[in-house]
């Protein structure tokens, strides 16, 4: 009976594995060619076509186009970021598929919301998508054309922004543009109430990219630029100089130092006997100097696991381009970083990513530049030819014998004055090498807890981060060598050599500058989502986080902490609310006072579900939002135990009862209040955002005003005189709350985007304006002529004299006697061409009591901040503009490339200095060679406007045809050719492009490559 059932099973199984078989052959394959596009006609690449249950079957190119061989009438999905899955039957005359646009969800802190439903002062970045026609080699760099209220430096014109990477405090150049998903600003304070005193003055979410549900991607990436100087500072050369600083003599009352023959050969008769070294000339310096970087980018995974993984090189070349800078002034960097997420149990999920950054600096040891913006020009030659030491000179051919030799024929030239040069340090000084080495480590976990309460859910993350660098090098002695001239037969040789120092190599490499910084950072978190009667949405979260820096040479550690909580009630998504506490704790505030609390609060009202504009079909969204808060915070203020009294004895010395013996004082640093507490932020701004014209259009801003009070300080004038002395250096006034500063402003960004023939444009601006005003300040004290007060005043105010033309004449400068017209009081005498200013109090004395308000630094950024991007797309060409403005602010002419006193090295701008001849249109004041206290001062003769408008960036993009290449490996190919900073225009634009004692600001022409595999 067994046996006989046995094989009844056996029979009955093979007939079914008989008939499926039979099926299988029935179910005839067809080839299918189709195009995935998006709702608006645009092509989507990198769709993945799949089967349920098994392996990705192909993925679309970069015209949306795929093709596969199936059964018919079979389903299979298609599927991309940023979209909603599509389940599509398989039919012979399938042609395209459409997939419905996904609400992204947007990073905006300690969770996640839908774009459409961005809170209130949030703006958001997709840089990955951006950076597809927008190659760039900083993250940060060009997002004010795409950030309204970022002006490149802070948000909202405070400083201080927190700048947080996957949820830690980490520094921007620690990861490239490659690595980066989207950067998220916060801006006001209901946004970064959460992130307690440490996020005050606004926070930067940096989320870098993780891998997805697909089959494994490659892609590769390689650039290549040309970094070309913009502009050189313009000094004089010797000759100029010596006629120059010989009528800055006569100025002065002085006898003239340069004879006329020493001026003529200085002017090119032997340039080694009499030098007028350029030090910007292409003897030293490359036209232009390469920037190289690959990357390779390796993503994807299951429904278990997903990792990206990022492989990078960066190299960036040196203008110098002699001695050790043509090998060893190269900074390389490499980097590596895996990001995985697993899902671990039904309920549990972790994530843990790790990077490494390994960077190296070749240098010299001297700072050329700093060195090329002081040297005068006829001080030493550089180099000496061997060829002109007379042939009978045997001493000093011996003394050179074991010399550096510099290109098997010069010595190295100096003088006693100049025994140490730049020259000389650059092919005989040795060199150095920078090295850092940077760790990040974050991990979390992601719990359902729904077994216990649904909706609930708990979320912790902890980052680990460990940055050190150091110089290492060899630090060589070397001689130069001073030519004694003669002229011997109508020759003019070296008679003889005198050498200023010794060459030596010791061998030893010398370790410096070692610093190291580690931080740590912890945050946990319960959230709760459930949604009543359909139309009641509510969520809360709960949270804790600290973090901790350490650095070297910094005894107290860097410390914050705070717990949170939020709650969020929105009815049918039409109408929001948004309820924020944190408590907050710093140890830098005294007991009693270390623990505060930071409320705030954010309305809603998406207009567009009103019955009275739901109906109106050109509007999409148009949604208002109104926010508060108090945010207390210790950002401004880096003492610790500030609230404390400290005695020190090591501020003064006083004679002793034994003669030659001092006796050192105790001195007082600070008084005791025990009643300090922290600053607060306090705000309130309405926004608007909407879209329009089937979403063609879409728009957003915000106003705000943010008052920060209680300021801490030391504030002296508020205590008798006799509370501070100044030697002993001694002081018994404590800090204390008392300044407030103010902020008002606006921000905006406009979308557009139209298809006209062929062509997809895409055209956005952004913008950001505030004013600043010291609202409080101790001033009744301080000044006695109100229209020195500070408050009522920018936060940026420059402070100067006002100018009122030159004193033209010798009775103009007897006049100004302190009877007969105003005499200024800053020591130097005066002279015809010397600047002549405005008595404002009436005193007739110059002094800075008539110092006045002259304009805005623009030291948080320029007032008014503006970008612009242009997008044109056709076919597989794609055309990116973008361009960035910087208005409102002013600078002052200080560095010694403009004031121009005693023996510093000439600038071209005194060549329009005032004389006798051109005292009608002289803009330069009269050449002295004494302190020139009267002149180079501030005032409005030396301010300028930083007002600009720069071409940031041309990108043309080409992707070549998968049919061009037919390639079952490679799925995509492009190249790019990218400009940087090719255009600024500017009233100032010499000024603006030019750095002084410093590497100069150059445009870079990119080439690059990209594939995907």
């Amino acid at each position: 009976m067994m046996k006989f059932l046995r094989n009844g099973i056996m029979l009955c199984a093979f007939f079914t594995l008989f008939v499926s078989v039979l099926k299988g052959q029935e179910a005839v394959k067809i080839p299918i060619k189709a195009v995935v596009l998006a709702s608006n006609g645009d092509p989507i690449k990198g769709a993945t076509i799949s089967v349920e249950g098994s392996d990705v079957l192909t993925i679309s190119n970069q015209a949306g186009e795929f093709s596969l061989s199936i059964a018919a009438n079979s389903a299979f999905t298609v599927s991309a970021t940023g979209y909603q899955n599509s389940i599509v039957i398989a039919t012979a005359d399938l042609k395209k598929v459409t997939l419905k646009n996904e609400d992204k969800f947007v990073n905006v802190g300690f969770k996640k919301v839908e774009q459409s439903n961005l809170p209130a002062g949030v703006s958001n970045v997709n840089l990955a998508k951006l950076f597809e026609k927008n190659f760039t080699t900083y993250g940060l760099d060009g997002m004010e054309a795409f950030a309204p209220g970022f002006n490149g430096n802070n948000l909202w014109g405070m400083n201080s922004s927190l700048i947080l990477i996957d949820g830690v405090p980490r520094d921007v150049v620690s990861i490239t543009p490659n690595e980066i998903e989207e950067i998220t600003f916060l801006k006001s304070a209901s946004a970064v109430a959460l992130y307690g005193s440490r996020g005050a003055k606004g926070v930067i979410l940096i989320a870098t990219k993780r891998g997805d549900q697909s089959k494994q991607k490659i892609n590769v990436r390689s650039n290549i630029g040309l970094n070309v100087p913009k502009r050189f500072p313009q000094y004089l050369g010797s000759s100029e100089y010596m006629t120059l600083y010989n009528e800055a003599l006569a100025n002065d009352g002085l006898a003239a130092t340069y004879s006329p023959e020493t001026i003529y050969n200085h002017s090119g008769v032997n340039p080694y006997r009499y030098p007028s070294v350029d030090y910007y000339s292409s003897e030293y310096l490359k036209s232009s100097y390469a920037r190289y970087d690959g990357v390779a980018e390796i993503s994807g995974g299951n429904d278990r696991a997903r990792y990206y993984t990022n492989l990078g090189f960066i190299s960036n070349g040196s203008l110098l381009n002699f001695g050790e800078a043509m090998e060893n002034n190269t900074t390389e960097r490499f980097n590596i970083r895996g990001n995985v997420d697993m899902q671990l149990t039904k309920a549990l999920k972790a994530r843990v990513d790790a990077s490494a950054v390994f960077s190296n600096g070749g240098g010299v040891n001297t700072n050329y530049w700093a060195s090329a913006a002081t040297l005068r020009p006829y001080l030493f030659t550089p180099l000496i030819p061997i060829s002109m030491i007379e042939a009978n000179d045997d001493v000093s051919k011996a003394m050179i014998k074991n010399a550096t030799i510099i290109d098997g024929k010069y010595i190295l030239g100096g003088t006693q004055l100049d025994q140490t040069n730049p020259f000389a340090a650059i092919y005989a000084g040795g060199n150095n090498r920078f090295v850092q080495r940077e760790f990040q480590f974050t991990t979390g976990i992601d719990a359902d807890l729904n077994a216990l309460l649904k909706g609930l859910t708990f979320n912790t993350s902890m980052g680990v981060d460990y940055l050190n660098r150091y110089n290492q090098g060899y630090r060589n002695g070397y001689a130069t060598y001073q030519p004694n001239w003669t002229t011997y037969s109508g020759s003019t040789l070296i008679g003889s050599l005198t050498r200023w120092g010794e060459d030596t190599k010791t061998g030893v490499q010398n370790i410096a500058d070692s610093y190291y910084r580690q931080t740590i950072s912890l945050s946990g978190q319960l959230n709760y989502n459930t949604t009543v009667s359909n139309n009641h949405h509510i969520s809360a979260i709960l949270l804790a986080a600290a973090y901790r820096q350490s650095q070297s040479e910094i005894y107290q550690p860097t410390t914050n902490s705070n717990l949170g909580l939020q709650l969020n009630y929105d009815f049918s998504k039409k109408y929001f609310v948004e309820l924020t506490g944190a408590v907050v704790r710093s140890p830098k505030m005294p007991p009693g006072n270390r623990i505060a609390f930071s409320p705030a609060a954010t309305i809603g009202w998406k207009l567009k579900e009103e019955p009275f504009l739901k109906k109106v079909s050109f509007i999409d969204d148009l949604t208002l939002t109104a926010s508060a808060g108090i945010l207390n915070t210790d950002l401004d203020f880096d003492e610790y135990f500030a609230y404390e009294s400290i005695y020190t004895a090591t501020g003064g010395t006083w004679h002793g009862w034994n003669d030659g013996v001092g006796t050192q004082s105790t001195d007082s640093r600070r008084g005791t209040n025990m009643n300090l507490t922290f600053a607060q932020r306090k705000e309130i701004s309405i926004g608007v955002k909407g879209a329009m014209f089937k979403n063609a259009l879409d728009f957003s801003a915000n106003v705000f005003r943010n008052n920060i009070t209680g300021i801490i300080g030391q504030i002296n004038v508020l205590y008798p005189n006799y509370f501070t002395t100044g030697f002993p250096s001694s002081s018994f006034v404590p800090y204390s709350n008392y300044n407030s500063d103010q902020r008002t402003g606006l921000d905006f960004n406009v979308n557009f985007n139209k298809r006209t023939g062929s062509v997809q444009w895409t055209v956005g601006a952004s913008g950001t304006y505030y004013t600043t005003k010291a609202t409080k300040r101790a001033d009744l004290l301080t000044y006695e002529n109100s229209y020195q007060y500070r408050a009522g005043k920018p936060l940026d105010a420059i402070w100067g004299l006002k100018s009122n033309g030159f004193y033209m004449d010798a009775s103009q400068v007897a006049a100004a006697d302190g009877i007969n017209g105003p005499k200024p009081a800053f020591g130097s005498a005066l002279a015809p061409g010397d600047i002549k200013y405005i008595d404002q109090n009436g005193d007739k004395i110059i002094d800075d009591k008539d110092q006045v308000y002259l304009g805005r630094g623009g030291w948080f950024g320029a007032p008014f901040t503006a970008g612009l991007n242009l997008t044109a797309k056709w076919k597989n060409l794609t055309l990116f503009v973008l361009g960035t403005g910087r208005f409102g602010a002013t600078a002052m002419k200080t560095d010694n490339y403009f004031w121009v006193n005693g023996s510093d090295k000439y600038s071209s701008v005194v060549r329009n200095r005032w004389t006798t001849q051109t005292k009608d249109s002289a803009t330069f004041p009269r050449l002295t060679t004494l302190n020139g206290d009267n002149n180079f001062r501030a005032s409005d003769f030396w301010q300028y406007s930083t007002d600009r408008f720069d071409l940031s960036k041309v990108q043309i993009s080409y992707t070549v045809p998968d049919k061009v290449f037919k390639s079952k490996v490679l799925r995509e190919l492009g190249i790019y050719v990218a400009g940087f900073n090719l255009l600024t225009v500017a009233k100032e634009k010499e000024i603006l492009e030019m750095n002084l004692g410093g590497a100069p600001q150059t445009r870079m022409y990119n080439l690059g490559v990209k594939a995907m595999f």
